[in-house]
């Protein structure tokens, strides 16, 4: 066991015009025990690439999510909801045996089942997004005009949002996870939401119709306040995540387009890309050894997840894009009790939205050189700013 004392490397590793994941992942997969590294907020946290080790990370009750535990990394303001971890219902900030209180209610339904149920739906949103780029022209930016716009239209529709009031909800979420946002906007589309959600609970509460949100409100495992933010995280987990893998999937499959109809194509973009490389940041409650390395308690754990899906222990040849390769056993969900809760809705909105796309525009195109394209190197999610595409 040790517990090295090196000066720590700086970090965030992605950087313009070096290919994500980066090459220093490789080099710390080879080191011994785990890397001491610096944020760019100045935390100090143990940086865990190796795939074994990072399961064991997000599996071990001595490593927390709570970010009210000291010593939990800060990554900087990024993106998405204020203080997140302060709003009630926001469960992935919290440890067993609270967190499942809240997970068990939801389990039921994001079940393969319920969500194959969604197809008519999902297809019916994604020929919508379509017939609107096409209308407008022969051209479009991929990401505004259909990746951002589907997955928060899914969960709209998923939550119960009427369809009157759709367009506010997307406007909304925009502002949470478009970069340009300033905090300030982000606060107050954060505050926004949250008042529209209280007031649609207790509408559904008193005309329960067919949706997620009525049926959590027919129960008395949570309150209003904890719905709403039940609510908020689902559309924000499942929003912009989803929105990067449509982008990059795109982007991917225009360069390999004989790869465009095949089922195995989605596995292998969540792992080849893992967008939520940083994600699921951690802190240690005990002394824990992971990978030979201690970890003492109080001290930041952040396992990079598109570490441990490039690991070549586990994927041969894992820098190479090849859908033929059995991708089982990626954690571009995460692992154990944390794994993403809606993982089928993400694969089911990425299949249709590449078949429908592809299907309908057969002539799609990236506008620009591929050196032009902005991506997102600097955020904690992986991803595109902008796709500019014509047909």
């Amino acid at each position: 066991m040790t517990n090295t004392e090196e000066q720590p490397v700086p970090f965030m590793l992605r950087r313009p015009g070096v290919s994500f994941p980066p090459p220093e992942y490789a080099e710390f997969r080879q080191r011994q025990g785990l890397i001491r590294a610096a944020l760019p907020t100045g935390d100090t946290v143990w940086l865990v690439t190796r795939h074994e080790d990072v399961r064991e990370v997000l599996t071990d009750p001595r490593i927390s999510s709570n970010p009210a535990h000291e010593g939990f990394p800060a990554p900087g303001r990024t993106g998405g909801v204020p203080a997140a971890s302060e709003i009630p219902g926001w469960f992935v900030a919290l440890d067993p045996p609270d967190h499942g209180k809240f997970r068990k209610q939801l389990l039921p339904e994001f079940t393969v089942r319920r969500i194959r149920a969604l197809r008519p739906a999902i297809e019916s949103i994604v020929d919508e997004s379509i017939d609107a780029m096409l209308a407008r022209g022969n051209s479009a930016d991929l990401v505004e005009d259909f990746s951002l716009s589907v997955p928060s239209l899914v969960i709209s529709a998923l939550l119960g949002v009427p369809k009157v009031d759709r367009a506010f909800f997307e406007a909304k979420t925009k502002i949470l996870v478009t970069i340009n946002s300033t905090d300030e906007q982000r606060d107050e589309a954060s505050k926004q939401i949250l008042r529209y959600l209280n007031r649609l609970i207790a509408i559904k509460r008193k005309r329960p119709g067919d949706d997620l949100l009525s049926k959590l409100s027919a129960g008395d495992g949570m309150s209003v306040q904890e719905l709403s933010g039940v609510a908020m995280l689902l559309l924000i987990a499942g929003h912009e995540t989803t929105a990067n893998n449509i982008s990059l999937g795109v982007l991917t499959l225009l360069s390999h387009p004989e790869w465009i109809n095949d089922p195995r194509v989605v596995e292998e973009l969540l792992r080849y890309y893992s967008v939520a490389d940083m994600v699921a940041l951690r802190v240690a409650t005990d002394d824990v050894e992971i990978g030979g390395q201690l970890i003492k308690a109080g001290e930041g754990v952040v396992p990079l997840v598109a570490g441990a899906n490039h690991d070549s222990t586990v994927f041969e040849r894992p820098d190479e894009f090849d859908p033929t390769r059995s991708a089982q056993g990626h954690v571009a969900f995460g692992y154990g009790v944390h794994q993403c809760l809606g993982q089928n809705l993400v694969r089911l909105e990425m299949e249709v939205a590449y078949s429908k796309l592809f299907e309908r525009i057969p002539t799609l195109e990236v506008a620009v050189p591929m050196s032009e394209l902005p991506f997102k190197y600097d955020g904690i999610l992986f991803g595109l700013h902008a796709l500019p595409v014509r047909w």
